[in-house]
């Protein structure tokens, strides 16, 4: 059956075009119950169970279906996620309950065409967990495609509204429902049972004969089920208002006030972004396209001015009087998270943040006035029980110290004490201190490298979930080997002595390297690639999952994958004469495999593998005379690591072809890395950590910072000189030219830096250099259509991009495919030229770079928990690196280790303490500190606060009476307050 809409559209000449979409209606739409084979449903079988095991209600103690209406989709999912919820009908109008949805407990649930197409416009996050919820056979979750079933579609009404028209097409769906399973079997019970929190569409529900309850209601009824009344969602602001009733906070302009304001430069649109050292201030970074807006930012300090914006939220700021005016503060100020609503008391914290300030040191500064979006998330955290016995409502504190602490209730409080678990926001009142929110998963007890690894990975959004079947369908076929058409368009290099150096343990092995003399008596020195965008098409769900992991991520004991081991350690790795996996066994003419380990899949043998490769030929001064770049295949001669690399370099008795290779490449490294230096690139530092684990419990037994060696530069100049030749390449063959980029201000940096030496403080160029390196700005992904500022200042390179690992980071796929497009290699595709789409994907690379970045450095920070968990309390030399007004910061270079000295303390009398901003000075008791100076601390690990257990530095020297510590404390001294504390209340 054929409906038809017409509609009238305006053009922006001023024309007026009619558009004609046409709507086929169906009779052979499946339910998606068991029974008869044209309700099976369109998907391979019935979805739903024949006799649903739904937890006992005692509202509707009979077999039934549920089927959601939109709000209930979008604000439970955390419940509907649950195993015990089954056999549920999605229609495609549905959004509010998932996290309810969500729980194991909730199945057999029926989602209907209306509410998902409601739910995918108002919430991209949660129609991605319905999808996945329904993709899951135990949940037993249908869809039903009720606006195409001729049954159950309904036209709009003349003046009916597109949501009321939605709330009756939902209603006539589950009339439909009810009776199309009373036609199947007369003796068959089962009913559905429509689940939806607005009143007035139960009401009619009820009146049209049809079973409805709130979500609240359904969920309360579970009695088997009553831990999922902790996951549903508190959904009005007003109704969970605090009982002190105090109004705290201003409220939030309309979205249409906010957007006039913004429109007339009223107020200002930015990204709100909360301080970790200080929680009652944040930044507001503008949004905007003009030079004026393009890096502004606006201060927010005090918690009425801050007016419930949560980091990473769009807000929306009214910039104050210039006489209002503050700088950013010097002070470290962590929530102590108090049960009551104390607001006298942030008030009084206020005050320390307006100290006397030089003038220069002002910054604009506002105040929130609205929410524009919010980008609330799933948290993760721990469980602060209120003092209150058999009180339901207790504070949550994040891991994130820029979230602020959530009022949730629950009765499991007992049991959650001591474990991390994940919290949703729901709302933030008006006279409450803290957000409302619900619990929605327990992860596991806090300190177990799990859950803590866990806990990292999500507080970070780092995919970590297996690959899924869609993914992996795009794979090689396995046994896998180079056939004759690979190598069409190949250039063979496997007579090349190519060897790869890398660190220890590395299997996902992208680059590799060779340098040999040529007849005319220059160099040949190449660069060689895995040809990763070989085996990832454009388009393909293999390809779609690497662009949204963006880039593999390294942690201290595991790695998160961005392209599936097969590819990563395997086919695309340039590992050298390794059998993966696989022996082979060869008697009278007949191979026989044997799986030698636990993989189900038979690996390729073969060590020849498929290459990018940039060759350059040069003379012995590292002149580049010619540069070209060929697809190829490779043989790599040796897998080296760093160390390897380097003895052989140095040993007075190798001379073997991989070593002379190796000692060409470094000879002309050290020539490379002097010119970059000469034009000006600078030379950064940062402290990198290496942990020895013991092989047996994984636990650090030893930390280190890395030791760098020559050939640690050698691969990198080489890594660096074929980045910039494929960005040069792909410029010529993409971009315009003759791009005008000064270099000047870097080289003024980097001869400063070099200048920056002292005979009696050799640790003070390191210093200066990893003070810089905080300075400078993330190096960013970008599309060269969409800017003309290409210029890397720290590589001072007027041209740079990523070819060199394209296991680990997507954007080397990217550009492989445009460079081998550049050469007439392969052919392009749409979306590779199409500079907004290149754009969007820079955008998410650039975010899970940053993602990547600091989940890294927090699986370090947890290992150096562990690390000194079992190594007790050490006294080190420290550097100080930031002075502030109540605290020092500093750098131990021993471990690579950064901390923060305090010297107030709760419940502890307050030293004198004066901080002067033009000398970067703290004075406390008559000894003063700068930055750079050398001083003494004791590090340990402080667990007297099971939310946030951290290490803890303390003064040792100098010695300041009240201030600093004796070298004999232990760490029961340290805890002692807490301790005793937790054996009273035990």
């Amino acid at each position: 059956m054929l409906k038809s809409k017409t509609f009238f559209k305006k053009t922006r000449t001023g024309g007026v075009l009619k558009i004609v979409r046409e709507h086929y209606l169906r009779d052979d739409i499946g339910c998606g119950a068991p029974g008869r084979a044209e309700c099976g449903g369109a998907h391979g079988g019935p979805a739903l169970e024949l006799q649903p095991q739904d937890p006992a209600s005692s509202l509707w103690p009979r077999p039934h279906y549920l089927l959601p209406d939109t709000n209930v989709l979008l604000h439970q999912i955390d419940v509907l996620e649950d195993p015990a919820i089954r056999n549920v009908i999605v229609l495609q109008t549905l959004l509010q309950e998932i996290d309810v949805l969500e729980d194991p407990a909730i199945r057999n649930v029926i989602v209907l065409q209306t509410v998902l197409q409601e739910v995918r416009n108002r919430s991209a996050p949660v129609y991605k967990r319905i999808r996945d919820v329904t993709n899951n056979q135990e949940k037993h979750f249908y869809t039903f495609t009720n606006e195409h079933h001729r049954e159950t579609y309904v036209e709009q009404e003349q003046g009916e509204n597109a949501n009321d028209r939605n709330d009756r097409a939902i209603r006539v769906a589950a009339k439909w429902y009810n009776e199309h399973l009373k036609k199947m079997s007369a003796e068959n019970q089962l009913q559905v049972i429509f689940i939806t929190n607005d009143c007035r569409n139960k009401e009619k529900a009820v009146e049209e004969g049809i079973p409805a309850f709130t979500c609240e209601e359904y969920i309360k009824s579970l009695t088997a089920n009553p831990e999922l009344i902790d996951r549903l969602a508190c959904l009005s602001d007003e109704g969970n208002e605090i009982e002190s009733g105090k109004i705290i906070f201003s409220e939030h302009l309309p979205l249409s006030k906010l957007q006039q304001g913004i429109k007339s430069a009223v107020y200002l649109q930015g990204t709100f972004r909360a301080s970790r050292e200080n929680y009652l201030e944040a930044t507001v970074w503008i949004h905007g396209d003009t030079e004026e807006n393009k890096e502004a930012s606006i201060i927010v300090q005090g918690l009425k001015y801050l007016n419930r914006a949560i980091h990473e939220d769009v807000v929306a700021v009214e910039l104050l009087p210039r006489s209002q005016w503050v700088a950013p503060s010097s002070v470290v100020l962590q929530d102590e998270g108090q049960n009551e609503d104390n607001v006298e008391k942030e008030e009084e914290r206020e005050h320390m943040l307006k100290t006397a300030i030089n003038e220069k040191m002002l910054k604009p500064t506002g105040r929130v006035v609205g929410i524009i979006k919010r980008n609330w998330r799933p948290y993760c955290g721990m469980l602060s029980k209120s003092d209150i016995k058999e009180s339901r409502r207790h504070l949550f504190t994040p891991a994130d110290k820029r979230i602020p602490r959530i009022r949730i209730e629950t009765r499991q409080a007992s049991a959650l004490e001591g474990r991390r678990i994940i919290v949703a926001i729901d709302g933030w009142p008006r006279n409450s201190r803290y957000p409302n929110g619900h619990f929605v998963k327990n992860l596991g007890d806090v300190g177990e490298k799990e859950t803590e690894t866990e806990v990292l990975l999500l507080e970070h959004d780092v995919p970590h979930q297996p690959f899924s079947q869609a993914v992996l369908s795009f794979l090689p076929k396995m046994p896998w080997s180079i056939t004759e058409n690979d190598l069409k368009n190949r250039e063979d290099l496997r007579h090349l002595c190519v060897c790869s150096v890398d660190p220890p343990g590395c299997t996902d092995i992208d680059d590799a390297l060779h340098c040999r003399e040529l007849k005319n008596g220059n160099l040949e020195v190449g660069v060689h690639i895995a040809d990763v965008s070989h085996f990832i098409r454009p388009g393909n769900a293999l390809d779609q999952e690497s662009a949204r992991r963006g880039t593999t991520v390294y942690l201290c004991e595991k790695r998160i994958d961005m392209v599936p081991e097969l590819l990563s350690s395997n086919l695309c790795s340039l590992r050298c004469n390794v059998d993966r996996y696989l022996c082979m066994l060869f008697h009278k003419n007949v191979v026989f495999t044997i799986l030698t380990g636990s993989h189900q899949q038979i690996l390729s043998v073969f060590t020849h593998r498929l290459a990018f490769s940039c060759i350059w030929e040069m003379n012995h001064n590292a002149e580049i005379l010619k540069t070209r770049f060929t697809k190829s295949v490779i043989n790599s001669k040796a897998s080296l690591t760093y160390a390897e690399a380097q003895m052989r370099i140095d040993s007075a008795t190798m001379n073997d072809d991989i070593t002379t290779s190796l000692r060409g490449l470094n000879k002309l490294a050290k020539i490379l890395k002097k010119g970059r230096i000469e034009k000006g690139a600078l030379t950064l530092s940062s402290p990198e950590v290496r942990f020895h684990m013991d092989s047996e419990t994984h636990d650090p037994i030893d930390l280190q910072t890395k030791e760098l060696r020559e050939t640690n530069s050698m691969v990198e100049e080489f890594m660096l000189l074929a980045n910039i030749s494929v960005a040069k390449k792909i410029h010529e063959g993409f971009a315009k030219h003759n791009l005008e980029i000064k270099t000047d201000t870097a080289k003024s940096l980097a001869d400063s830096l070099d200048r920056a030496e002292s005979p009696a403080f050799p640790y003070l160029n390191t210093l200066l250099r990893i003070l810089a390196t905080r300075c400078m700005m993330q190096a960013v992904y970008f599309c060269s259509g969409m800017d003309n500022d290409f210029h890397h200042y720290g590589l001072a390179s007027p041209i740079y991009t990523h070819f060199t690992s394209p296991i680990r980071r997507y954007a080397d796929i990217i550009v492989h495919r445009l460079l081998a497009v550049a050469i007439g290699a392969d052919c392009t595709y749409p979306e590779l030229t199409d500079k907004h789409k290149l754009a969007d994907i820079c955008k998410i690379l650039n975010f899970r770079h940053k993602m990547a970045q600091y989940a890294q450095r927090a699986s370090v920070a947890f290992h150096t928990q562990l690390f000194f968990k079992s190594k007790g309390i050490v006294s080190e030399e420290a550097y100080i690196l930031f002075v502030r007004k109540n605290a020092i910061v500093v750098l131990i270079p021993k471990y690579g280790l950064e901390g923060t000295v305090f010297f107030e303390e709760k419940d502890k009398p307050k030293p004198q303490l004066v901080y002067d901003d033009e000398t970067l000075s703290l004075k406390i008791e008559g000894t003063v500190f700068h930055v750079f100076d050398k001083v003494k601390v004791k590090i340990m690990l402080d667990s007297s606060n099971l939310q946030h257990q951290k290490i803890r530095m303390a003064l040792v020297e100098p010695q300041i009476p009240g201030i600093s510590i004796p070298n004999e404390i232990s760490n029961m001294d340290i805890n002692e307050p807490e301790e005793k504390k937790r054996k009273l209340e035990k």
